[in-house]
């Protein structure tokens, strides 16, 4: 046994692989209270990109003109990133409106995932559509269930439904432990929130 053996199972991190390795496109969730989730997904859309992999992010509620960081390195890179809602929720000043852009968006994501072209596609803050009913959460799984073999799917957000985690593959939950705007008053850094 090798000393980084030893020291994976003395911190419990030591995971042996159980039953044959089989190839499978993933459901990968995000979510929790904690900041992380779309950075957690965008690590995964550029590792893949450098990989040559064909991949896409369908941004919901984030404005439909949105320039963020994300945005701009994805525009340079020729990473397809497209934003369609109106902002924050709890900001909207007609929530049918916000609604409707979900849900549009969501007959794209729904289309591409179908269509199978890319190898990965993140549904970036999804959970608030199906959270607040806005989408169907049968209808996805549906989708999900249909879609290209190899097709990893990332969702993010906050209050991801339980029919969706039992679905997953992969569920991280992001817990805030500390939070320098909550608990210092600092605002959004450029760079490191958006």
């Amino acid at each position: 046994m090798t000393t980084q053996d030893l020291r994976q199972r003395e911190t419990g991190q030591h995971q042996p692989v159980k039953g044959p390795r089989i190839k499978k496109g993933l459901v990968i969730v995000n979510t929790g209270d904690g900041k992380g989730k779309t950075t957690a997904a965008l690590g995964i859309l550029f590792r893949a990109w450098g990989r040559g992999m064909k991949v896409r992010m369908f941004q919901f509620l984030k404005h439909s003109g949105a320039h963020f960081g994300e945005h701009r390195a994805a525009k340079k890179l020729g990473i397809p990133i497209v934003a369609m809602g109106d902002g924050f929720t709890w900001r909207s000043k007609d929530l049918d409106q916000t609604a409707a852009l979900a849900q549009e968006q969501w007959r794209r994501a729904k289309e591409a995932i179908l269509q199978g072209e890319e190898d990965i596609i993140i549904l970036d803050e999804f959970t608030y559509p199906l959270h607040y009913g806005w989408v169907p959460l049968e209808e996805v799984l549906e989708t999900l269930a249909q879609r290209k073999a190899m097709l990893h799917v990332i969702i993010t957000g906050r209050y991801a439904p339980q029919g969706l985690v039992d679905y997953a593959d992969l569920v991280t939950e992001m817990r805030t432990i500390k939070h320098p705007y909550r608990d210092q008053g600092i605002k959004a850094q450029p760079g490191v929130e958006f």
